[in-house]
């Protein structure tokens, strides 16, 4: 019995490894179907070791900030919404 859950959790190690990315479902879509091969597991456990892809933020061009009509917070200028409070900029 100890062998069959070891195996398991050794079979779903890539899955368990990237549960935190941003890519978790493709990690462990790929180790459940095709896991079973050697070549499956390898590169679901090489895309869970990977680190994320960085988040790009979106700037706005230079003196263009606009306030938000219900706080008065500053907002950039490409968003619809405050951050602070929620209300329509």
């Amino acid at each position: 019995m100890f062998s069959l859950l070891f195996l398991t959790v050794l079979y779903f190690l890539p899955s368990i490894i990237g549960r935190d990315k941003r890519d978790a479902t493709g990690i462990f879509l790929v180790n459940l179907f095709l896991g079973w091969t050697l070549i499956g597991w390898v590169v679901a456990f090489l895309w869970a070791c990977a680190s994320d892809r960085p988040i790009y933020a979106q700037c706005a061009p230079a003196g263009v900030v606009r306030f938000c009509s219900h706080c008065g917070a500053p907002a950039v200028s490409l968003v619809q919404y405050c951050g602070s409070c929620g209300a329509r900029v």
